[in-house]
């Protein structure tokens, strides 16, 4: 069955090649086209469209189609070209004459918009809460480790002392970004694109704040050629907000793995946490952050494909963008896994004790020994040249008892300071 069936045969291969994998893509959203149906179906009621009795019959469809869904009993065979076609079906089956009515004042375009809107906003939700919780996994993990020295690199060089709180809370506050790339994602979908049509509005009194409110948009996308062109731009602006959190937790793991090698061992896992070797028996490979690392290079580089798909599109709608589901929905699905295993396995982390009176870590104090010297009296030019002397002909003793104060250093993490940061 097809939404746009007007008897005439279509090439089969054309019919394979324009439907693509719709089907498979469109079990995610199938669950809010019938919120979506419902809001829809209540309002052409409201207009004089649908008596009551038909609509309590096509919420009454509605909701056993709702059931199935929930239950992962819905299936969208091969006959149908996506779940919107597949919905009215099983309403006409059920309902005749009545179910025929649900299309009244309404396109698949707008049908399409709609859902992915609401399964837009929802799982930006989601991902936000699960955001938070590892936001504060990674504030925890702060506080526990606090004085655990970890020396810091610039250029992957010793730079300056460290510390395993100020890591962990470093990671922390990025994300406080991403969701505020996040919030600015929902706000852009949190908005009512039903009844924009096929982009250009409908001749029937339709009334598009009922609808509104009923699926609770926070408002109504009112220029219905704006609605449209909101195809292309939503998915944009959501995979440059996952991309970013992506990133933050791409570079979070490429930590984790340089950390777990030997020659830094910083850091370990358990062994159940880890993958071996076929032919080195010593291995402790840290596979689930090189997959997460490599999984969250792959959301970043979402964003350019939503770009090149949609970019210079004129108005209207056109069939590139049935190209921005099926990607956008494997994101969302790939980010949120990866959210929930990252939190699980860091909060199984073996912090190793740290020997800064180690060959390695000689240098770690300059910049504070330069410090001490200037406090003392000598400009900093003087102490620099002096620190540098003792380093270059080897006499340089670190002392290593100067103390951070300053907000946001190793020895004031201000975390609490953190935690309220994180947007409400």
């Amino acid at each position: 069955m097809k939404l746009w069936d007007k008897g005439i045969s279509i090439d089969k291969k054309i019919e394979q090649f324009t439907v693509g994998n719709d089907r498979e893509i469109d079990i995610h959203i199938a669950k809010y086209d019938v919120i979506a149906s419902r809001a829809h179906a209540k309002m052409l009621h409201r207009i004089g469209i649908l008596t009551t009795i038909e609509l309590e019959q096509l919420l009454g469809g509605l909701d056993i189609l709702a059931n199935e869904i929930e239950a992962g009993e819905f299936v969208i065979e091969a006959q149908f070209e996506d779940v919107h076609s597949k919905i009215e079906y099983e309403l006409t089956a059920n309902l005749g004459d009545v179910g025929k009515k649900i299309h009244t004042a309404r396109s698949r375009n707008d049908q399409v918009l709609v859902a992915c809107h609401l399964y837009y906003k929802e799982n930006l939700g989601l991902v936000r809460d699960k955001v938070k919780t590892l936001f504060e996994t990674l504030l925890s993990q702060a506080e526990v480790y606090k004085d655990k020295v970890l020396p810091g690199y610039t250029h992957l060089q010793v730079a300056m002392p460290s510390s395993f709180g100020l890591w962990f809370s470093a990671y922390a506050e990025q994300m406080i970004d991403d969701v505020f790339l996040i919030d600015a994602a929902i706000k852009t979908v949190d908005q009512n694109p039903l009844g924009s049509a096929a982009g250009y509005g409908s001749s029937f009194p339709i009334d598009r704040e009922f609808t509104t409110k009923e699926m609770e948009f926070a408002t109504l996308k009112y220029n219905v050629v704006a609605a449209q062109m909101g195809r292309g731009k939503n998915e944009r602006t959501i995979s440059a907000a996952l991309g970013s959190l992506a990133n933050t937790m791409a570079r979070f793991a490429m930590d984790t793995c340089l950390y777990m090698s030997q020659n830094f061992g910083f850091i370990s896992f358990p062994d159940e946490l880890t993958t071996g070797s076929s032919i080195m028996p010593h291995k402790k490979n840290p596979d689930v952050f090189e997959l997460i690392r490599g999984k969250c290079n792959k959301i970043q580089a979402l964003q350019t494909e939503m770009i090149l798909v949609t970019n210079n599109l004129p108005s209207g709608y056109h069939r590139d963008f049935q190209l921005l589901k099926e990607n956008m929905i494997a994101a969302f699905e790939e980010i949120k896994d990866i959210l929930d295993i990252f939190n699980y396995s860091i909060q199984q982390v073996i912090v190793k004790d740290v020997d800064i009176h180690s060959e390695l870590y000689k240098y770690l104090f300059t910049v504070d020994n330069i410090n001490t010297l200037v406090v003392e009296g000598q400009t900093f030019r003087e102490a620099y040249q002096k620190i540098g002397g003792q380093v270059q002909d080897g006499t340089y003793v670190p002392d290593t008892s100067k103390k951070h104060t300053h907000e946001g250093s190793i020895h004031n993490l201000c975390l609490d300071k953190i935690r309220e940061k994180f947007p409400k």
